[in-house]
């Protein structure tokens, strides 16, 4: 354990497994720390700017201004025992690096990272960081194939291949999946029905496809968007 200094002074943070330390507040930051207490995640969060320290109190388990560069610091802090790191940091490139750096000399098992460029992403899994990010690219990509298509959310799962949510094609509607036949005739997967009024379910061969259903499909990334199209 460890007494934290700033806010949150005269408190104690164990490191336990499910625990989760976030270094850099800003938006990226700021947006997965709070997603990860949405979770029952206890977080520490940690940045060297006053105003985003005061922002996050009380919001985080724990938030403290300290600066991550300095390997004392981090040590104070138990970031060593913590099996999950988060490096949102994305405007101080040399603190990013050196951030991540002292963290795999702590032999901490999970970094994630974020990158703001494709050199910075180079520098970090050159390091040896287990997860390097691009958020906003990521994000950029992730809205281009909404933006084409009849998408309503993409997720890229690897390479080429992709899940999308999207409204059935017209062809489809009032057939069953087993009728609709989409893995043959189409080359993608509907593997969920979201009915209007409902959740979503795995659909089955007797599933009839309605007019105002939501579809979750898997196949490969071209091929999904093309169905999405409606082609």
């Amino acid at each position: 354990m460890v007494r934290l200094r700033g806010f949150g002074t005269g408190e104690h943070l164990a490191a336990e497994a499910d625990s989760v330390a976030v270094i850099g507040l800003g938006r990226f930051g700021s947006a997965l720390a709070l997603e990860l207490m949405a979770s029952d995640t206890d977080v520490l969060g940690v940045d060297t700017d006053e105003d985003l320290v005061q922002r996050m109190n009380g919001r985080l388990t724990h938030v403290v201004r300290a600066d991550s560069t300095q390997e004392e610091t981090l040590r104070e802090l138990s970031l060593p025992d913590f099996e999950r790191v988060v490096v949102a940091i994305g405007t101080d490139l040399e603190a990013s690096i050196l951030t991540a750096s002292l963290l795999l000399d702590f032999g901490v098992p999970n970094i994630w990272a974020k990158a703001v460029s494709d050199a910075h992403g180079a520098i970090l899994q050159r390091l040896g960081v287990h997860n390097v990010v691009y958020p906003e690219a990521d994000m950029g990509k992730r809205i281009a194939h909404r933006v084409r298509g009849n998408l309503q959310d993409f997720v890229e799962l690897g390479d080429d291949f992709a899940a999308v949510r999207t409204r059935p094609p017209a062809d489809l509607v009032g057939r069953t999946v087993a009728e609709a036949a989409t893995r043959d005739n189409r080359g993608v997967t509907i593997t969920a029905i979201k009915r209007p009024d409902g959740g979503w379910h795995h659909c089955t061969t007797d599933s009839v496809i309605g007019a105002d259903d939501l579809l979750l499909v898997t196949g490969p990334t071209r091929k999904a968007e093309r169905f999405a199209s409606g082609r």
